[in-house]
């Protein structure tokens, strides 16, 4: 098995790779998959999907957003997860049951997304809720950068229980901008001590725990003028000050907060020199193809380690689980309200 990555992560068009897709999958260029709601139709579905692509190259990474409430990418045969931030709202009253349910709902969450054939989910979010994003809104788990951290930090446990690499976003923090990445690009200028304070909390608290960080397409004017995610200054600071060693993602280079760093070639190198060691290209096949061009001979080295490396669990035997039927029962009960 080939034991380096392109840096380039992809997505597709649809349930089934096309003829196209099978030879794309085949450039050296690319590290990974990451699938959206149109490429799911059911859990099983999904299994043979992620088998599909194994069969074209077994080594690539395989990723989906699972975070539960309204981005969860895959809904028929697996838990529906209610979002975070219905979960942060009993910690304050009952902190302790809380952490517990964090904990279990990561645990499963990596349970089902290893079933299903994935290697990772992009979660959980570290963004402290400002109550201005409503890109972000009840994604966080809480306006209260301390309980993020602790609720956070029990999540990330449950997924490193169930195998799997726990991938936070989006450094330094999403919350405090009304204006949304994917079709503008934010500027959040208040100082680097505020943001020490309060959005930088539970990065600085998790990150020697964390597999991945997926930094910002925003943009924070009193440290960089460049967006997180194509900074060297922040993502620097990422692994020297905050002493992460994992993988850094980019955030989808097709996003309008991405388009200050140049065409799609531009934006892929000024995130590469920044730090990043994966470059997602979402919904834009052309410039998924101008990306592939201008990452030739370029490998991710750190990625291999974000494959999920157990015997993938059953997903029908999960019922059979006393602590699955109980969680299942509670989220999906929490979703429904």
């Amino acid at each position: 098995m080939t034991q380096t990555l392109g840096p380039v992560m992809l997505d597709l068009e649809g349930p089934r790779l096309t003829r196209e897709e099978r030879e794309l999958l085949t450039r050296p260029e690319v590290g990974g998959v990451i699938l959206f709601a149109r490429n799911t139709e059911s859990a099983a579905q999904v299994r043979e999907l992620c088998s599909e692509i194994r069969r074209v190259r077994p080594e690539l990474l395989l990723g989906i957003d699972q975070e539960g409430g309204r981005v969860q990418r895959l809904r028929e045969g697996v838990t529906r997860l209610p979002a975070m931030g219905r979960l942060g709202r009993d910690y304050a009253g009952m902190p302790e049951v809380t952490l517990r349910l964090c904990r279990d709902a990561g645990w499963l969450l990596g349970m089902e997304m290893a079933a299903c054939g994935l290697d990772l989910s992009f979660a959980p979010v570290l963004d402290v809720d400002g109550g201005t994003s409503t890109v972000i809104g009840d994604r966080s788990f809480s306006a209260d950068p301390r309980d993020v951290a602790a609720m956070c930090r029990a999540f990330v446990d449950g997924l490193h229980e169930a195998g799997m690499a726990a991938v936070a976003k989006h450094f330094p923090g999403h919350g405090g901008v009304a204006a949304d990445s994917h079709h503008a690009l934010p500027v959040d200028a208040r100082p680097l001590d505020e943001l020490r304070r309060h959005d930088l909390v539970p990065f600085a608290d998790l990150a020697p725990r964390l597999d991945a960080v997926m930094p910002a397409h925003v943009v924070y004017s009193a440290f960089d003028p460049r967006p997180a995610g194509f900074s060297p200054a922040w993502l620097g600071m990422l692994r020297e000050s905050l002493g992460f060693k994992g993988v850094i993602f980019s955030d989808d280079l097709s996003m309008a907060g991405a388009a200050s760093a140049g065409p799609p070639a531009e934006r892929a190198r000024a995130a590469l020199e920044a730090g990043c060691d994966m470059l997602l290209v979402c919904n834009d096949r052309a410039a998924a193809l101008e990306i592939l061009d201008a990452c030739r001979g370029r490998v991710a080295r750190r990625v291999l380690k974000l494959r999920y490396g157990r015997a993938r669990p059953d997903l029908a035997a999960l019922g059979a689980l006393t602590r699955w039927r109980r969680v299942h029962a509670r989220l999906e009960a929490l979703a429904a309200n």
